[in-house]
């Protein structure tokens, strides 16, 4: 997509005048319904979920019922390691996922789910993808594979849950903890023995000593999923993953027999879901803090100028994580944004 054509749906995204126009002329094709299923990541009930049931809610408002999506939970059609493959090959059309998990065989998307020790606010994060190129990389990263980055939904730190009492970053040394994507490289350069274990078996291996520290999805998620029983502490701010980076993919085939305006919906939906969850996060993040401090949970603020100082080490792991031209790429954009904004 060519920066003008870009500008263009972010204008459409931030109008309100842009959606009737949208919505009137998707009524005269409402007959001729397209229907699509998507897999999300999250389980049934979630607030995560709910936001999703919102997204291809708002799509269908805005096509006049011309494009119907179809949201399945986590592992409901398939396995979600085997989400990808199932989009790719057309088994349903499209799916919310997490790029972290495929960092390991596509380097660049370790930079284009999150960055630790990055971007501190998840509005600066938005931006990388907005005004920086970065929706535009992360769509030629998933461009060999027959699938289409629609676009993200970007919210604030995962804090990290800890079953001893650390007070400052040279504390992770000799640790056993939960990561994945770019975060697990990270977090072993500064001396963690690293498990990237599915996101289901947090609670476990915490409650059985498996590990000693994890990562796992935002506070009030991690309150519902229990994670207050078995970890004492709750370390903020998450800077192993400071802002959060979902997206949603589509089988490029289904996704380009579209016409503009069901491209221009997404889009606009995607945006809205994204800014709607950022704030319901923000406002969860008070009332669930309180929840764990009133289980007993600990909550230990580590200090900024040491974070601060992690910066420079951590971007030379940035450095090691990006062995190709993209990640390259898309490393250094980041890094001349976080120049641009005085981080680094």
């Amino acid at each position: 997509m060519t920066t003008t054509n870009r500008r263009g749906l972010l204008r459409l995204g931030g109008a309100a005048i842009a959606a009737p126009a949208i919505l009137a002329s998707g009524r005269a094709r409402a007959q001729g319904a397209t229907k699509w299923r998507m897999q999300a990541l999250w389980g049934g009930g979630t607030t995560p979920m709910l936001y999703e049931e919102k997204f291809c809610a708002r799509v269908a408002e805005l096509t006049g019922g011309s494009l119907e999506i179809t949201p399945f939970a986590g592992g409901q059609i398939v396995p979600s390691a085997q989400a990808f493959d199932a989009v790719r090959g057309g088994a349903f059309e499209m799916m919310k996922t997490f790029d972290g998990y495929t960092a390991g065989k596509i380097p660049a998307h370790g930079f284009s789910s999150t960055v630790p020790f990055g971007f501190p606010e998840a509005d600066q994060y938005e931006a990388w993808f907005y005004e920086r190129g970065g929706l535009d990389m992360a769509r030629e990263s998933y461009a060999p594979a027959g699938l289409t980055y629609v676009a993200p939904t970007v919210y604030g730190e995962e804090p990290l849950h800890s079953r001893v009492e650390i007070r400052k970053i040279a504390d992770l040394a000799g640790l056993k903890g939960r990561f994945v994507g770019l975060a697990a490289a990270v977090m072993a350069d500064f001396g963690v023995s690293v498990s990237p274990l599915p996101t289901s078996e947090v609670y476990s291996a915490l409650d059985k000593g498996l590990i000693d520290i994890a990562d796992r999805g935002d506070i009030k998620a991690n309150y519902e999923e229990g994670l207050h029983e078995v970890a004492p502490y709750l370390i903020l701010p998450g800077f192993h993953q400071p802002t959060t980076a979902t997206s949603y993919v589509a089988n490029t085939r289904a996704y380009e027999a579209l016409d503009g305006q069901q491209k221009a919906a997404l889009a606009v939906a995607a945006r809205e879901v994204s800014g709607a969850l950022r704030q319901d996060i923000l406002v969860s993040n008070g009332e669930y803090l309180r929840k764990f401090a009133e289980a007993g949970v600990e909550i230990i603020d580590f200090d900024p100028a040491d974070i601060a100082e992690a910066r420079a080490e951590a971007a030379e792991s940035w450095s090691k994580a990006a062995t190709d031209e993209l990640s390259r790429r898309m490393m250094d954009s980041q890094i001349a944004l976080m120049q641009d904004m005085r981080l680094v």
